[in-house]
């Protein structure tokens, strides 16, 4: 399964009570692909409020995002949790509704060593014929899954790719000792280009949802050899890739980027508690990095 370099980990529009917003869902998804050239979505990661979301909306969510795209571009659930049965449970759903694979986040809380993360990663993918993309985010989960772990765990048929979140040099290792048809993404916009010129395949962004076009040729550039271009529009973009998750200082994913799009013309919603939206004063600042 090729998911493409530029993926799209797509925020859940939601109304003013909180509720799902399919119209805006809608709207949304024409929207990342057709004018910010994701070539696939993560649907219930992170970024689209995945701890706030119940699993009846997840599967409604994994399903119309799935009809909507209509083969336009891969769709990927996110169905990873820090419970291994209920991830299990939850990727059997997500195979039955049709997507095309699975993010599995390395699980958060209970902090499980190098063993169990194995262990749990494993027995998901034994459950499922869907292609699994692993996710270690060590500043969420507070356990940071090691190089040598992924490595093994992309011994197995399905596991496919991993989004990597912890640094470049994480990225090498793997890069330089995984088997050929293993992708290495990028989790960090910021740390993407970084990430391309070691051996990753792409990222799976946040940003993406405001400068993905801009982002598409930035990848572009670089694997078509232009790596002057390439930078050139790595600086440019930059300040957005930062000032999104700081803001100007640390405001929680995805306050940002669903002001962000608001700016742009999509009106997304707020936020599900415990999350705020962005303050006058960071709103301003979203609004002077879009311009």
């Amino acid at each position: 399964m090729d998911f493409g370099r530029l993926i799209t980990a797509m925020v859940t529009p939601f109304d003013g009570g909180g509720e799902i917003n399919w119209e805006a869902a809608s709207r949304l998804v024409d929207y990342l692909i057709e004018e910010q050239k994701s070539e696939a979505l993560v649907v219930c990661g992170t970024t689209g409020e995945s701890p706030t979301l119940s699993d009846e909306e997840k599967l409604e969510l994994f399903a119309f995002v799935l009809g909507k795209a209509a083969g336009r571009c891969k769709i990927i659930a996110g169905t990873g949790s820090n419970n291994t049965r209920h991830s299990i449970h939850l990727t059997k759903e997500a195979e039955k509704i049709g997507v095309d694979g699975v993010l599995l986040v390395v699980p958060y809380y209970n902090k499980p060593n190098q063993e169990g993360l194995y262990q749990h990663f494993a027995a998901i993918a034994s459950e499922t014929s869907l292609p699994v993309i692993l996710y270690n985010v060590p500043s969420r989960t507070g356990v940071s899954m090691s190089a040598k772990t992924t490595l093994r765990l992309a011994e197995i048929p399905n596991i496919v790719a991993t989004k990597e979140c912890a640094s470049v040099d994480q990225i090498t290792w793997i890069a330089s000792a995984c088997p050929q048809n293993f992708r290495v993404y990028s989790g960090d916009d910021s740390a993407g280009l970084a990430a391309l010129a070691v051996g990753g395949h792409g990222i799976i962004s946040v940003a993406s949802h405001v400068v993905g076009a801009e982002m598409a040729e930035m990848i572009n550039a670089f694997i078509s050899g232009n790596v002057q271009r390439a930078g050139e529009l790595h600086r440019k973009l930059f300040p957005v890739f930062k000032g999104l998750f700081e803001c100007p200082q640390p405001l929680p994913n995805p306050s940002a980027v669903k002001y962000a799009l608001g700016l742009r013309g999509q009106n997304v919603g707020s936020v599900r508690l415990p999350l705020v939206p962005p303050t006058e004063d960071e709103a301003a600042y979203i609004a002077g990095l879009l311009k």
